[in-house]
Order: structure tokens, then C-alpha cells, then sequence
């Protein structure tokens, strides 16, 4: 996807359409300037939580700003879909986890409908991580404990709770916040009843590294059971 010219830009032209403007300015757009590593799926481990693992920490030497941020897909109770991006707490045997207010607009939805879909994108090198599957519910210690393991700012934001909820007026949000980082302050052990964590539960899972002549690799992991409910992970390879 890399520009053949990325020294070149558009020159403006300020009397065409702002429309314009926006597509030109969009044309000229690049990525993956850099060499991209490449992706031997031969050598990939049988279960896909190993190699996420991996790949975030190569991530992380990479330079790659906020790996740690993911895109979160849920549907509505119309089945529409919504999305908005947050940070990954936890990768392990489990699933993947993140933590929310039961009362926000994605808890209401996991609630009807307790799936997910998760994105990550690392541009620094390229790739993207996709999980798909079913969303479980932390234990009440669970998500005290999620919620007390982050910072004073972290506890303060949970504190003004009402996440969602349409604001009357800027201020209010203001002093409502002022509030709570008082209270954050003072008792850092304030519980937020509806802080929960959840862990989305593998279903697939596909890693995909780009390749500057679009001949991406897609290794998407499938989990399957046998009969006596022992899990095992089918690979494979998917075209670009």
C-alpha cells in the first residue's frame, strides 16, 4: 500500500471543492515505509495466545505508539454493529481481557449479547491481530481488583461514572471529574459497583502480516473440541 511517490504532495487548490481537497489529500497518503519483517506461518505455534504474545512485544520494540489500544466491535439490540477503541488489560489462558462500566453502552450490549469482536493494528510493522468469540463476565474481585491495579486517573475516570449518558453541559463533566479525582485521592480503595471486567474467549484468531506487493499473509486460527471437550486449535492460511 506504500505510495510509489511519497515525496510528492498535492498542490492546493483553493478553488476546488473542500470534497476535493479531501480526496486529494487522501490519495496521497502512504504506509509501510519501512521494511516490513516477514512471517513464516511454518514456524507459528500451535495456539495462538504464544504468538500474540510475541508479536506485542515485537510491537513494543518496534516503537509502535499505544499497541496496547484495540478496537472493540459489539452489536446493538437492532444487531447493528458499534465500535470504539480502549486498552487490552490482560492476554492469557482465559482470553483476552478489558473492563468497563456494566451500565455503558457496550456493557448494556455484551449483556444482550455477550460476543465480541477485537482489532489490533501495529503499523510499525505492518500487522493486525483479529479475535472473535463469546464474552464472559469477571468475578466482582475480579474487577475490584481490575479497577485498583490502575492508576489514580484510571479510578478517578471510573468514579464519574455516567459513561454514555448524554451531558447537559461541559461543566457539569468539570466538576463531577474534580470530584472524583478527590475522592480518588483520598481513598484509593473506592469501589465502583459497576466497573467489570470482561475476557473474550477465543473462538479465531488471525494474525495478519502485510507485505509491500499486497502478498499478505493471513494465518487464521479456529479453536475446535473433541468429544471429550479437549480444545485443540486448527491452523490455516487465507488469501489477502
Amino acid at each position: 500500500m506504500s505510495d510509489p511517490h511519497p515525496h510528492q504532495h498535492p498542490h492546493p487548490h483553493p478553488h476546488k471543492p473542500e470534497a476535493d481537497d479531501f480526496h486529494d489529500l487522501l490519495r496521497f497518503q502512504h504506509v509501510w515505509d519501512s521494511k516490513l519483517p516477514a512471517f513464516d506461518t511454518a514456524t507459528a505455534p500451535r495456539e495462538p495466545l504464544t504468538l500474540f504474545h510475541r508479536w506485542f512485544a515485537e510491537a513494543v520494540e518496534a516503537g509502535q505508539s499505544e499497541p496496547h489500544t484495540m478496537s472493540l466491535a459489539t452489536v446493538d439490540q437492532d444487531g447493528l454493529p458499534d465500535v470504539r477503541t480502549l486498552m487490552l488489560h490482560d492476554a492469557d489462558e482465559r482470553g483476552w481481557h478489558f473492563a468497563s462500566h456494566a451500565t455503558s453502552a457496550k456493557g448494556r450490549q455484551l449483556a444482550a449479547a455477550p460476543h465480541a469482536a477485537l482489532g489490533f493494528y501495529w503499523a510499525a510493522q505492518g500487522r493486525q491481530v483479529r479475535v472473535r468469540g463469546p464474552v464472559t463476565v469477571g468475578s466482582p474481585e475480579e474487577s475490584r481488583a481490575d479497577l485498583h491495579a490502575r492508576s489514580t486517573g484510571a479510578l478517578a475516570s471510573a468514579l464519574v461514572g455516567h459513561q454514555s449518558e448524554v451531558l447537559p453541559q461541559y461543566g457539569h463533566l468539570l466538576r463531577a471529574s474534580q470530584a472524583a479525582w478527590d475522592q480518588a485521592q483520598a481513598d484509593p480503595g473506592a469501589d465502583v459497583p459497576s466497573w467489570t471486567l470482561y475476557v473474550v474467549e477465543p473462538a479465531e484468531v488471525e494474525f495478519f502480516q502485510g507485505d509491500e506487493r499486497r502478498r499478505h499473509v493471513r494465518l487464521r486460527y479456529r479453536r475446535d473440541a473433541d468429544g471429550a471437550g479437549a480444545v485443540h486449535w486448527i491452523r490455516e492460511l487465507l488469501w489477502p
